[in-house]
Parts: structure tokens; sequence; C-alpha cells
């Protein structure tokens, strides 16, 4: 197919170079305007600063519960108090995120697990025991007092993290490796009330037990079911409703 010649003089001419007639009506404000303005991206340094204070904030809060002293948060992520606060200006700001930043993580650990393991069970312990050492049991406490539950960020974390872990159960209990008459809700309270530390014990202490009592709770998960169990199955709604 024969290309259409083009005049040289139009080749040569950059496209930046070409002179169009002004349009009289034209409004200078509206053509500013119309031109986006660039976001800013955080330098890397910020984002790591940030990511090492949620880490310690996470340990800190499950240690010491919500009140922890923003000094000591600020001493385990090696950051100067002027760097938190300038991430974080308050209390509630610190715990929504990291909140949010638990929720995330476990979410990404719900759907890994289901990818890359053999069978569905294996997937959900390999699961279960990730969810604790991102220290889900930790949630509830934050949860309570003033926490805005129904912040639109944390409402999308949460259905997120409850359709990545249904279609965990739902694999397992379609593939006859789960027993069906457990549901997400009970799960998730049965890994929270296992992988959070109690009153007055120390953290240390209590953490070389975790995954030893959640490998005892997910072998009664397996099907057949050896036992028939009192009420019904949970949903993470149930358990939403129930705490409002």
């Amino acid at each position: 197919m024969k290309r259409p010649t083009t005049p040289a003089a139009v080749l040569s001419t950059p496209a930046a170079a070409v002179d169009l007639p002004a349009d009289p009506s034209a409004d200078p404000a509206e053509s500013s305007a119309a031109a986006p303005t660039p976001v800013p991206r955080p330098r890397a340094d910020a984002v790591r600063n940030r990511e090492r204070i949620l880490v310690a904030a996470r340990e800190v809060l499950v240690e010491q519960g919500s009140g922890a002293p923003f000094d000591e948060i600020a001493r385990r992520a090696g950051v100067g108090n002027a760097t938190l606060y300038r991430h974080f200006p308050d209390r509630a700001a610190l715990v929504h995120h990291v909140v949010l930043f638990v929720m995330d993580r476990v979410t990404v650990r719900a759907e890994d697990s289901l990818a890359d393991e053999p069978d569905a069970f294996a997937a959900l312990c390999r699961f279960t025991h990730a969810a604790a050492d991102e220290r889900i049991g930790a949630l509830c406490p934050m949860l309570a007092g003033d926490f805005d539950g129904e912040h639109p960020e944390l409402i999308a974390a949460r259905e997120a993290l409850a359709a990545a872990v249904e279609t965990l159960v739902a694999a397992g209990q379609e593939a006859g490796l789960v027993r069906t008459d457990i549901g997400v809700g009970d799960l998730m309270v049965a890994l929270s009330q296992l992988s959070r530390p109690l009153p007055g014990i120390s953290c240390m202490a209590v953490d070389g037990f975790v995954h030893r009592h959640l490998q005892l709770f997910l072998d009664g998960l397996r099907a057949p079911a050896r036992s028939e169990l009192p009420g019904e199955a949970a949903t993470l709604e149930d358990l939403r409703q129930k705490t409002m």
C-alpha cells in the first residue's frame, strides 16, 4: 500500500513550534485552571519511616494498649518524635492507620495463601498463623472507645478482608477439607482470642504458645467433623452487629 506523501516543511517543524491562531473567546483563567496540578510523590525515606512507625506502633499497642506513649513508639521505630507527629498528628490518627495497616496486610496474607498453597486446608493454616503474626488479635482493643468504625477507609478495608477470608474458608469447605458447620466469624474470633496477649502477662511468654494453640484449633476445623457444635456458624457481619 502506497503511503501518502507529506510536505518536507511540515515534517521538519516540531509540533511545539507550530503557531496556531489564538482563540479570542478563550478565558485565560479557564486555560490555567484546566492544567492538572502534579501531585508530589512522597520521598522513599518518608515511606520507609511511615511503615517503621506503623510496625512499631502495632507492637507497642499490643503490649501496652491504645494508651501507649508516643515516645516509646518513636523509640522502637528509630525515629524522632517530630517525625512521628508529622505522619500521625494525634493518637486517633495513629490508631486509625495501624488498624488499616493490619487489616490490609492480613487481607494480602489470605489472598497469597490461597494462591500459593497446594490445597485449601494448607492455605487456611498458613493464613491463620500469618494473621497471628500480623497481630490481628490486637485489633479488638483498638476498636473500642471513640474509634470511628464507620470511616470509609475502614469500611473498604473491612470488606476486602471479609471477601478474602470468606473465599479462603469457602474453598476449604467446597473441597471437603473444612467442616461446613463453621463460618468466617468463628475463625476470626478464635484467631483473635488465641493470639491476643492476656492482661498482665508478658507478650514474649505468650508468643511461644500462640502457634501451638492455633494449630490445635485448626485441627478441629478439619472435615469430617468429629463433634456437633452448639449454636450457629458466625459471619463477620454477625460479629460487627454484636459489637456495635
